[in-house]
């Protein structure tokens, strides 16, 4: 099969916008889908003309409003404005539409005749916003009512398991045919990124400047696709990386990895794939063949059984975020301890941390990886977390003192205030004032002496931080930590891609 294309999806709300974001975007798509549906009512009956002032071949769309589309007026309106924009086609095929969008209980003869007499190719499509779809070779196979037709099947995946499946599904034998596949939604973004490996003819984006019109679906932009992801290189010999949590709304891995595949020159690329659990995470790398993925929040100690084999550090910590296919043998590890140490150091300006004392919050995976490396800089360390027993747990494996996360725990945090690790996720994303829901320590007011190190790095400053650095304490986020621990994360990738 041939490379995917990359097609720009237009809902603007007049001809006008459409033709501004495609000229924008133009560097980086190979064709637009002009959605009809989302123009203003006296837009519409203009669209005939568009195909001769965008300059890209373009996918005629009315999409109903039951396959996630705007249009509501009925069928016999939809058809007549099909027929208008396909009329008088010129003998210039450049300046008609070069593809029109029927779904598969869409059958107007006079409509597929005038498209196949122009020379407009149909693309039979089925969409299902709320459910994923199985047997999808059997059902594309259906579809093909003519060998001038692609089938396109578009669905919304439940979880990782179901893109899992389609992976599965979606054989070899789907390469000799053309073909469109779609899992919408955060869970579906691998098959936008990769489509090259499920076979589809393209892969959809939306324009920074109008995401939000598609925001279920799960668009990303044509310029990160080709830029961060190089899309366009990715082929049958591209070496699959990622990084996997959940709900994993935000990550600088991925724009960190790619990078160095770039800089290096290396045939890889380093995709998010959101999951669940690590078991889904897990099957799912395995069935694409992904070489290595990160591992953060919450699946750092549930990946570890999974694995065949522990790296010593990592099995000191109880806490993986780095894992290693080598011919399907699992190997796991652990950079936050590197990553976190050397960010550390640099942020307090010494080599050690003895006669220290620091209060963590948190007690999850990250945190496991933070204590060790406190640990073995010096520190006295208390432990402080919402559940008290896991606090107990995680104290008594590395000899710390442990409290709750309240205000009844204030005293016990006055005196390990030297430096306060916040390693939960709360704060991430959130550009709110500091608040019980976005700070961990909301109850606790601080005096201009403490150090804060925030693993979180999006948003540059948390709320958490904003708070401490109004009282004059010296503060810094999770950015240096990941660039650390990703260095390391990369050898390991690195090392994998020449052996593998």
């Amino acid at each position: 099969m041939a490379q995917p294309l990359i097609c720009l999806c237009l809902t603007g709300t007049t001809l006008e916008e459409d033709l501004e974001i495609a000229d924008k975007y133009r560097p980086y798509i190979d064709l637009v889908e002009l959605r009809v549906d989302w123009l203003d009512e006296d837009e519409r009956l203009n669209v005939r003309e568009f195909p001769s002032k965008v300059g890209l071949p373009a996918i005629l769309t009315i999409r109903r409003v039951a396959d996630g589309g705007k249009f509501e007026e009925g069928e016999a309106s939809r058809a007549q404005l099909f027929a208008r924009a396909l009329a008088f086609a010129k003998q210039d095929t450049t300046k008609n539409f070069a593809y029109v969008d029927f779904e598969d209980d869409f059958y107007v003869p006079s409509l597929q005749d005038a498209a196949l007499a122009f020379g407009t190719r149909i693309i039979r499509s089925f969409h299902d916003m709320k459910n994923p779809v199985t047997n999808i070779v059997e059902r594309l196979d259906k579809m093909r009512t003519t060998g001038y037709e692609i089938p396109k099947i578009a669905f919304m995946p439940h979880g990782l398991s179901d893109i899992t499946t389609l992976a599965k599904e979606t054989s070899e034998q789907l390469a000799k045919t053309e073909q469109i596949i779609c899992a919408m939604g955060t869970f579906g973004f691998p098959t936008r990124v990769v489509s090259q490996r499920f076979h589809s003819y393209l892969s959809f984006t939306s324009p920074a400047e109008l995401s939000e019109n598609l925001l279920e679906i799960g668009h990303t932009d044509p310029k990160t696709l080709s830029e961060m992801y190089r899309f366009k290189s990715i082929n049958e010999e591209t070496k699959l990386y990622g990084i996997t949590g959940f709900p994993l709304k935000a990550t600088g891995s991925p724009a960190l990895h790619n990078g160095k595949f770039k800089e290096e020159g290396l045939n890889a690329v380093y995709i998010p794939f959101k999951a669940e659990t690590a078991k889904e995470a897990f099957d799912f790398a395995c069935e694409m063949d992904f070489k290595g993925y990160s591992v953060t929040v919450p699946h750092k100690e549930e990946i570890m059984p999974l694995l065949d084999e522990i790296d010593g550090t990592a099995k000191e910590i109880g806490a993986c975020n780095t894992v290693i296919n080598e011919g399907g043998f699992w190997r796991g590890y652990n950079t936050d301890f590197t990553g976190f140490s050397k960010a550390l150091v640099e942020f307090v300006g010494k080599p050690t941390l003895k006669g220290k004392k620091v209060s963590v919050i948190g007690a999850g995976g990250a945190a496991k990886a933070i204590i060790y490396a406190l640990k073995k800089l010096g520190a006295e360390v208390l432990i402080c977390n919402r559940t008290k027993l896991k606090a107990r747990k995680l104290a008594q494996i590395y000899g710390c003192d442990f409290a709750g996360l309240g205000a009844d725990c204030i005293p016990q945090i006055q005196s390990h205030s030297d430096i306060i690790v916040q390693t939960t996720s709360k704060g991430m994303n959130s550009t709110e004032e500091p608040n019980e829901n976005n700070d961990p320590l909301w109850f606790y007011d601080f005096t201009g002496r403490e150090m804060l190190f925030d693993i979180v790095y999006e948003p540059n400053v948390t709320p958490i931080m904003k708070r401490a650095k109004e009282a004059g304490c010296k503060v810094t986020n999770g950015l240096k930590m990941l660039q650390y621990q990703g260095e390391e994360q990369f050898r390991l990738f690195k090392d994998i891609y020449g052996r593998s």
